[in-house]
C-alpha cells in the first residue's frame, strides 16, 4: 500500500484518497469492486475541462484524469487497461496468471507478466535482495493480506523465510517460464501499479490526450505539464501526521511514488508493526526511514525502488542513488523528520511541515 500524495492547483488543495484529477475532486471513501466506475465529467467536456473517472482495482481507489479533445477516449482506454491488468496480477482473483502460477509452481507467463518479472528479478540483483517478489508468504503470516493480525513466533518467522527469496526462482527468458521453488508463491504488487501508470501515459499518448495524470494507490504519474504550460505541484504527505504535507515537489512528465508505513499497520502490546517486510529479517522493517518519494520516468522502477530504498535504509538508500542517479530521484525521511533529497530535485522541492534546515541535499 503506497501512502498518501497530494496534487495542488493554484492555492487550493485537491485530495481524494490518494491524488485526485486535474483540478476534479473525487469521493474515495466508499468501497466497490474493479468494474465499478464513476465519471466525473461529461462526455462532452471541452479541451480546457477534465474527464475524470474513479475505479477501484488492485485493491485500492484509483483516478484517471485526462485533458484534451481525446481525453474521454483516453480515459475511457486506460481503465479498460486497469481492468485488464487487475484481472491478470491479482493473489485475490482466483483466475488471475499469478493466481494459477501460485498454485501450479510453474508457467509460460503472458508478455506483460514476464516484463514485470524480469523487471522485479532485475531489482532483486540490484538492490541485494531488499526488493523480492516472493514475499507473499510473510505478508500471509503476519496476516497482511487478510487483515486478521499476527504477531508470529521467532520459529515461524524463521520457517516461513525458507518459501523466500527470488534466488530460488528458476527463469527462463527465452521461453518467458518462471518456475517456483518448494513452497513459494509471488505477488507482483510491489511494481504493477507503476508498471499499470507507466502503460496508461502510452495509452494517453496514442490517443492523443495532451495533458493527464492517474493516481494508483499512491503511485502519482503525470503526463507533461498542466495546461498552462506550468508544472504539477505535488505534495508530500507528512508520515507522522497524515493531515500535513511534508513538502511540496515540482514535477512534470514523471512518476511520483511513495512508500510509508503507517498505511498498513496494527498495533500489538503497545507495539505497532508495519506492513513493509524486510525480506532478510522476514519483519516489518527497522531502517530508521518512515518514508520513502521515487521520482523517475519509469514508474515500475519508482515503484519497486520505493518499497527497496525503504528497506535498505538512509545510508545504502544514498549509496544505491549513487550508483543509479541516471534512472531516479528520491526523498528520504527519518524517524527524526529529517529529510534528504537528491540534487536533481532539490531545487524544485518546497517544505511545508518541516522546517528548512531538516532539509538536506544529496549530492553525488
Amino acid at each position: 500500500m503506497r501512502y498518501k500524495v497530494r496534487l495542488i492547483l493554484a492555492s487550493a488543495v485537491v485530495a481524494s484518497m490518494l491524488l485526485t484529477g486535474c483540478g476534479t475532486a473525487s469521493d474515495t471513501k466508499h468501497t466497490g469492486s474493479a468494474s465499478e466506475t464513476q465519471t466525473t465529467n461529461s462526455t462532452t467536456a471541452s479541451s480546457a475541462q477534465p474527464v475524470s473517472q474513479e475505479i477501484f482495482a488492485m485493491d485500492t481507489y484509483m483516478t484517471v484524469t485526462a485533458y484534451g479533445d481525446n481525453a474521454q477516449k483516453g480515459v475511457t482506454d486506460a481503465v479498460a487497461e486497469i481492468q485488464r491488468l487487475d484481472n491478470l496480477l491479482s493473489i485475490g482473483k482466483e483466475d488471475s496468471e499469478i493466481s494459477k502460477l501460485n498454485k501450479s509452481g510453474s508457467a509460460a507467463l503472458s508478455d506483460d507478466t514476464a516484463v514485470m518479472v524480469a523487471k522485479a528479478l532485475d531489482l532483486y540483483k540490484s538492490t541485494g535482495g531488499a526488493f523480492d517478489i516472493t514475499v507473499l508468504p510473510l505478508m500471509e503470516l503476519w496476516g497482511f493480506t487478510t487483515q486478521e493480525y499476527y504477531v508470529p513466533t521467532e520459529d515461524e518467522i524463521q520457517s516461513t523465510l525458507q518459501r523466500v527469496g527470488a534466488d530460488k526462482l528458476t527463469w527462463d527468458e527465452s521461453t518467458k517460464t518462471l518456475t517456483l521453488g518448494d513452497k513459494q508463491e509471488i505477488d507482483l504488487g510491489g511494481i504493477a501499479k507503476g508498471f499499470t501508470s507507466s502503460r496508461i501515459m502510452e495509452i494517453f499518448k496514442k490517443d492523443g490526450v495532451t495533458c493527464g495524470m492517474v493516481s494508483l494507490g499512491g503511485n502519482v504519474h503525470l503526463l507533461g505539464t498542466k495546461q498552462d504550460g506550468s508544472a504539477w505541484r505535488v505534495g508530500i504527505q507528512d508520515p507522522n501526521n497524515t493531515d500535513d504535507m511534508l513538502g511540496v515537489l515540482e514535477a512534470n512528465d514523471c512518476a511520483v511514488i511513495t512508500s510509508g508505513a503507517y498505511e498498513r499497520n496494527f498495533e500489538k502490546d503497545g507495539v505497532t508493526y508495519h506492513h513493509i517486510i524486510d525480506p532478510a529479517t522476514g519483519k516489518p522493517s527497522n531502517s530508521g526511514l518512515t518514508s520513502v518519494t521515487i521520482v523517475s520516468k519509469d514508474g515500475t522502477l519508482a515503484d519497486g525502488l520505493s518499497t527497496s530504498l525503504f528497506v535498505m535504509g538512509k545510508d545504502k538508500a544514498i549509496a544505491y542513488w549513487k550508483q543509479h542517479a541516471d534512472e531516479f530521484d528520491t526523498i528520504l525521511v527519518d524517524k527524526d523528520r529529517n529529510v534528504y533529497i537528491t540534487e536533481g530535485i532539490a531545487g524544485n522541492f518546497s517544505p511545508d511541515s518541516v522546517s528548512a534546515n531538516q532539509v538536506h541535499t544529496i549530492e553525488k
